[in-house]
């Protein structure tokens, strides 16, 4: 375990640090008719201020074990949100889109290194009887902000501007920065070499997914030439990566990880969660705008049951779970998460809106429940040594849960 001089300080700035960069992943996206219009760019072209992000994200986080172990953990974190909140200035104050897409592809990558050295942080700092807690304040984040991300978003560029979807980065990020330089710990170094041929394998696999993941329904999927050479590459490039990782000496992630069974049904169980989370966080605003006639922040405020349901099981969750089997939380929670999803098969065109809050809620009551018991269960065989490689891969698979997520539903749709 990290000594540190002040726990709850150091905790509440790694949660605040993390709030940033989970709200980015989804608060500009009810933002870009505004930006369109000012940085001159078509429907086509703005829709990589997202992709730009997502692609660099996906792209970076498999070396973050790698970074951790060679610059150490607290100076990866700063570096990383040092770098996170000056490219959230400066997307604010783009007055082009390729300014404002390079911009972006340095969020995504500071936004890598944000998400998994966070928990990894998290769980270092706090000794073995009060992770479950820690894990259930870091999942009620994870869960809230991508939720509550298009309500601000929309409200931001209501009341204020398009711009300030990144400067509200800045009030919250600069006080928890000062925080973490003064407390934040830092694991050992270790001169670890980079295996350059994996990660530019995984690297290649990742964007060229991303890619046909996000640009799919645009193109008409396997009716475009471009979709099907972005899907063979990835799939190229991910075997090549599986069949190096098993015969290298030094994979960029290690074999351990592989070999440990609770971690890897954990990354399957967040891939699961990504979808569903991600995916219906992404779909839902659009049905409440164009099909219900919500205004943006109304539509925004649905979900915000969803928030709350996830806030109440993951604090009983991080309690509970000192008594309960994990798996049992696991089990349960996606059962609730389920029912929920299935009772939004009988919404109709003509209902009263609390059969909407209920349905939301009981989703958010299912996935507060799985997140803290899923996070001790990946990381409670897991040697401390690799809890950073840990923590990016299970953050890469909740990012491509999303991906997938949100390609599935609206192709359905």
């Amino acid at each position: 375990m990290l000594e540190t001089r002040n726990r709850p300080l150091v905790m509440a700035g790694l949660i605040m640090v993390n709030l940033c960069q989970f709200f980015d992943a989804t608060i500009a996206n009810v933002a870009l008719p505004h930006m369109r219009a000012q940085l001159g760019a078509s429907s086509d072209q703005i829709s990589w201020v997202l992709t730009s992000f997502i692609i660099a994200q996906a792209i970076a986080t498999p070396i973050t074990g790698w970074l951790s172990d060679r610059v150490g953990s607290r100076n990866l974190f700063l570096g990383a949100t040092a770098g996170f909140l000056l490219a959230s200035a400066a997307c604010g104050a783009a007055t082009s889109l390729s300014a404002m897409i390079a911009f972006r592809v340095l969020q995504g990558i500071a936004a890598a290194f944000i998400g998994p050295m966070g928990q990894t942080t998290m769980f270092d700092i706090n000794p073995p009887s009060k992770q479950g807690m820690a894990m259930a304040l870091f999942g009620m984040m994870v869960m809230v902000a991508p939720i509550t991300g298009p309500a601000l978003g929309g409200f931001l560029t209501e009341y204020l501007n398009w711009r300030w979807i990144f400067y509200v980065n800045l009030p919250l990020g600069i006080p928890a920065f000062i925080i973490l330089w003064v407390l934040l710990p830092s694991r050992p170094i270790a001169r670890r070499r980079l295996d350059l041929f994996g990660f530019f394998a995984i690297a290649v696999a990742l964007g060229a997914m991303q890619l046909a993941l996000d640009r799919g329904q645009h193109k008409d999927w396997l009716e475009s030439w471009e979709i099907i050479i972005e899907a063979i590459i990835a799939l190229s490039a991910l075997w090549i990566f599986i069949i190096h990782t098993r015969t290298a000496r030094d994979p960029l992630f290690r074999r351990e990880l592989w070999a440990n069974t609770p971690f890897i049904f954990a990354i399957g169980f967040m891939l699961v969660l990504g979808i569903s989370v991600v995916g219906l966080s992404a779909v839902l605003p659009m049905l409440f705008q164009s099909i219900y006639g919500y205004s943006v922040i109304d539509s925004g405020l649905m979900l915000a049951p969803r928030g709350m349901g996830v806030m109440l099981t993951s604090f009983i969750g991080g309690w509970a779970i000192r008594y309960i089997d994990f798996r049992w939380a696991i089990f349960l929670g996606y059962l609730v998460a389920a029912y929920g999803m299935w009772s939004m098969t009988g919404w109709s065109l003509v209902m009263d809106k609390n059969i909407i809050y209920l349905a939301i809620f009981i989703q958010g009551l299912g996935m507060g429940m799985i997140f803290s018991p899923m996070n001790l269960m990946a990381f409670s065989t897991l040697p401390t040594h690799l809890r950073p490689d840990g923590s990016s891969l299970l953050s890469l698979a909740r990012s491509l849960g999303g991906s997938i997520g949100i390609s599935l539903i609206v192709t359905m749709l």
